[in-house]
């Protein structure tokens, strides 16, 4: 991977992390076009440039993220409901980020093979494009003043898990989960991108530590290591300018635009590969 490929990449990254379309289908095909091979450091890559889009989150939305709950807790509260209550928003994150941590260590093999294959991530654009032309009928009745709730951060952590499958897209995933509970499409996307905080953190660290126990030169060395770092930078540059853009795009219009692209994007795919059609921009 050159600089060049791995700043394209993290551009892809950026743009999409926080739309309903598989920022990491995306980076898949992007990486399948420029001709880079799937590496172990490659799909590491992968990963880690996603966590440096997800830290614009953390800093568009600082005020909300580092907070505690100052409200008075019930007279009858026990130390334990006391503590609960006080870091309640980092507590409901734990509880929907639990799901993950559980199914991810347990499918992380088979998630790690499916990362390369451009054929699954073609199949789920277009399967979870069919989902989003209809799942605004289906879940739009939340609100805004809706509570998150342990059972309903909980059951949106379940569908996070969903988007292990490459196309599948965690920010659908997690945004309809929440709709699913009731919540706004606001309230749902706000919560998606808090989440998605210790989901790639935890992912993050896990294919770090891959990296540094593989044989890869390319991903030990010097050069490796600044390759992750622009990526990561440029990813969080660009993600920076897209997240606030979607959230007023989906408030008032929903997912029904994305459902199309990603059927589209996604048919395109699936006819070149049935045509046996070279994806390869380099030979």
């Amino acid at each position: 991977m050159t600089f060049i490929q791995a700043i394209i990449i993290a551009i892809v990254e950026g743009l999409t992390e926080f739309l309903p379309v598989s920022s990491t289908g995306h980076m898949i095909i992007t990486e399948n076009l420029l001709g880079v091979q799937p590496t172990a450091f490659v799909k590491a890559f992968t990963v880690i440039i996603q966590f440096g889009a997800i830290l614009s989150v953390i800093c568009l939305y600082r005020k909300r993220f580092f907070r505690l709950n100052h409200t008075p807790a019930p007279e009858d509260a026990t130390p334990l409901q006391k503590f609960l209550h006080t870091w309640d928003f980092y507590w409901k994150l734990l509880v929907a980020f639990i799901p993950a941590l559980v199914i991810g260590g347990l499918c992380n093999g088979l998630i790690d093979k499916l990362l390369g294959s451009v054929a699954v991530v073609a199949v789920m654009l277009v399967v979870g494009g069919i989902f989003m032309l209809f799942c605004d009928k289906i879940f739009n009745k939340g609100t805004d003043d809706t509570p998150i709730t342990e059972k309903r951060a909980f059951r949106i952590g379940l569908f996070q898990c969903i988007s292990m499958i490459p196309g599948v897209s965690r920010s659908m995933a997690t945004i309809v989960g929440g709709m699913a509970q009731k919540l706004s499409r606001r309230k749902a996307a706000e919560f998606s991108f808090f989440l998605a905080v210790p989901t790639m953190f935890a992912a993050t660290c896990l294919d770090v530590l891959k990296l540094i126990l593989s044989h890869e030169s390319v991903g030990s060395g010097f050069t490796g290591v600044m390759l992750i770092i622009v990526g990561s930078v440029v990813a969080f540059i660009v993600a920076m300018l897209a997240i606030k853009w979607f959230i007023d795009f989906l408030t008032k219009y929903g997912f029904r635009a994305f459902g199309w692209y990603r059927i589209i994007v996604g048919g395109a795919i699936i006819i070149a590969l049935l045509c046996n059609v070279n994806l390869s921009m380099v030979d």
